[in-house]
């Protein structure tokens, strides 16, 4: 109950200082709730692409698109390598781009952190409309705390989920290596939105990726 009472007052503080950085800001409690948001941004006629995200695979929303039979570039579903690569490209020109982010700051700031840099791209620019699912346990203090809150919390997990045999996945701590299998290669902070609201920001009051 403590909890989710503090979870309002902090999403509340964070969708206000969103809306000033040209990004919309929505707060769901659960999972189910987030879903139907989501959804609820997504025409029938949409293309929807998306990048390597625990939160989204978590959330069921990817096998929701296809039921209804809304067109899917899903880069999970190929094998060949080179072909990945065109599809994640691809992806890069849906409708709209579902994703989540490493941390999100009480003063609105989105951070994040890729391997490949394909899911920042769609950040920065591309997709028509970009949908971010976080749960409230990617909120923080500030970009300081964030950035280590994703080298700590995000690319340690990561290393096990892309089998990438980095120094932290034997370690389970950072070493800012310069090794191809990095996934940390890039760093993004997105602290204002270019065209208005084409950022919108679904936050849940459950814990979700990391």
């Amino acid at each position: 109950m403590f909890v989710k009472e503090g979870n309002k007052v902090k999403s509340s503080t964070v969708i206000k200082n969103l809306k000033k950085r040209n990004m919309e800001g929505y707060y769901c409690e659960t999972v189910e709730e987030a879903v139907e948001k989501a959804m609820s941004m997504i025409k029938q006629d949409d293309t929807v692409g998306w990048g390597g995200s625990t939160t989204i695979d978590q959330i069921g929303i990817k096998e929701l698109l296809e039921e209804k039979g809304i067109t899917v570039i899903d880069r999970d579903k190929v094998s060949d390598p080179e072909e990945k690569i065109k599809t994640m490209k691809l992806a890069l020109t849906s409708n709209v781009f579902l994703t989540s982010t490493n941390a999100i700051t009480m003063d609105g700031e989105l951070l994040n952190i890729d391997g490949n840099g394909n899911r920042l791209a769609a950040y920065c620019y591309g997709p028509d409309s970009l949908i971010v699912v976080a749960g409230m346990n990617k909120v923080v203090t500030d970009l300081d705390v964030a950035l280590k809150k994703a080298r700590l919390d995000a690319t340690v997990p990561n290393t096990f989920r892309t089998n990438s045999e980095t120094p932290c996945h034997f370690t389970g701590k950072c070493t800012e290596c310069t090794i191809d299998a990095t996934l940390c290669g890039q760093i993004l902070v997105t602290r204002f939105c270019k065209p208005k609201n084409r950022i919108k920001v679904i936050l849940v009051g459950e814990n979700l990726g990391f």
